[in-house]
């Protein structure tokens, strides 16, 4: 009964997040079809370059879909879908990443709190589902509530991560627009592809907040 409830609860957000993830597959996969004359690591080293960033290695990383900016390292890691591929999805994934690198570069608040926050939000998620469910069935009213406390900076991580997301997107996208690299139909792509890719977020941050209503629901029943 529990989980139908849930389920059914939870059904809008679900389908949403399937939405989206529809729309990412297939437009990622209609732009990976329309090549460029770069590829992903000309175009994240171009956005670095037009940005005035130094010190960012380029590097490849195993994988798909694992692209990703370490500032630790200060290292940009292209999955072998991207890095040498010319292709219009490859150069957008790339720019995004060398958005991420011109944020720390250029002490973007959004960017460097999400950093600081995450290894604290790290062990929110993991502690917030037991404490809910420990609360729930043995009737530990505080207990609840302090996973619900803790599934709160799940949410707060997630609402960071979208404005810094939004950002690296739109520094790439206006990089590559001003370097007149691209023709007016590619940098049309390379927006799709960044805005699909966006939106995987907001459905995470969807799904993240009908959780957290049904467990204060589930919670105040008690």
């Amino acid at each position: 009964m529990y989980w139908i409830e849930y389920f059914l609860y939870m059904l809008p957000a679900y389908l949403l997040v399937l939405i989206i993830q529809i729309v990412l597959k297939s437009t990622v996969s209609k732009y990976s079809n329309v090549k460029t004359n770069m590829c992903g690591a000309a175009a994240a080293e171009l956005v670095l370059r037009k940005a005035g960033v130094a010190g960012v290695n380029i590097g490849l990383i195993k994988g798909d879909l694992t692209d990703n900016y370490d500032p630790s390292s200060s290292v940009i890691h292209l999955s072998d879908r991207v890095y040498s591929v010319s292709s219009v999805t490859a150069v957008g994934i790339a720019a995004h990443e060398a958005g991420h690198a011109v944020q720390y570069a250029e002490d973007y608040g959004p960017a460097k709190l999400r950093q600081a926050t995450v290894k604290v939000c790290n062990i929110g998620s993991r502690l917030a589902i037991p404490l809910i469910f420990a609360g729930i069935v043995f009737a530990i009213k505080p207990l609840a509530i302090a996973g619900v406390a803790c599934f709160l900076l799940v949410i707060l991580f997630q609402l960071v991560t979208l404005p810094v997301e939004f950002n690296a997107s739109k520094r790439a996208v206006t990089i590559l627009s001003e370097s007149g690299e691209l023709t007016e139909e590619e940098l049309k792509g390379v927006k799709k592809v960044l805005t699909a890719a966006a939106m995987t977020y907001v459905g995470s941050l969807a799904v993240s907040t009908m959780q957290l209503l049904y467990y204060v629901t589930r919670i105040k029943r008690r």
